[in-house]
């Protein structure tokens, strides 16, 4: 078992063994955040104006505390988060993610505008994708799939072809393996269209 993987049984196990340990505090997780400067990058709110860097406002907190705890035991390499993980307990994850997940998500106020034949493109291929089983039907995401409605579109881009082309992998393979063979040009209009979905 990859250490990716097994950080993620093990999680699931805390998660389902002690229902304590899954809530946060967002009051804390809010205070955590400005403390240590999350909004320098993320947004105050949670909503990034930084290219290539998520939007966290209403990601599930699952998500977000799976991503932290990948990030402070450094099996995850997306800088400069690993280092700035260091010194948080689980419970701070769990607080910070509890922050996060209670914003109201948005989308960057400088998005260009949506171009609707290029939207539509991209909603044919998502559901020749299938994005909306994992991620729901409206891509608001689910536990410790990600939300991808309203995220901004060069993150988006950014992630999706590092799953095509090998350089970014969640806990499992399942998408690296979705986005095998999906050209650039594609995984744009994937991102536009989920990007300016409200």
């Amino acid at each position: 078992m990859t250490p990716v993987l097994l950080a993620a049984a093990v999680l699931a196990a805390a998660f389902s063994a002690s229902p304590a340990l899954a809530s946060g505090d967002a009051a804390r997780g809010a205070a955590l955040a400005q403390e240590r400067s999350c909004g320098g990058c993320h947004g105050a709110k949670g909503v990034s104006d930084q290219p290539n860097i998520p939007s966290l406002a209403g990601q599930q907190a699952e998500f977000i505390t799976l991503q932290m705890i990948l990030f402070r035991e450094r099996l995850r390499d997306a800088p400069p988060m690993p280092d700035l993980s260091q010194g948080l307990s689980d419970q701070q994850v769990e607080d910070l993610a509890a922050f996060y997940a209670s914003l109201p998500p948005g989308a960057p106020e400088d998005r260009s505008p949506q171009r609707e034949a290029y939207s539509q493109a991209g909603a044919r291929l998502a559901e020749r994708l299938r994005c909306g089983v994992c991620h729901l039907p409206d891509y608001r995401g689910q536990a410790q799939v990600p939300r991808l409605n309203g995220q901004r579109e060069d993150f988006l881009i950014h992630a999706m072809a590092g799953y095509r082309d090998g350089t970014r992998r969640g806990t499992d393979t399942n998408m690296n393996a979705v986005m095998y063979g999906v050209t650039d040009a594609e995984i744009a209009a994937i991102a536009h269209y989920l990007a300016h979905r409200p």
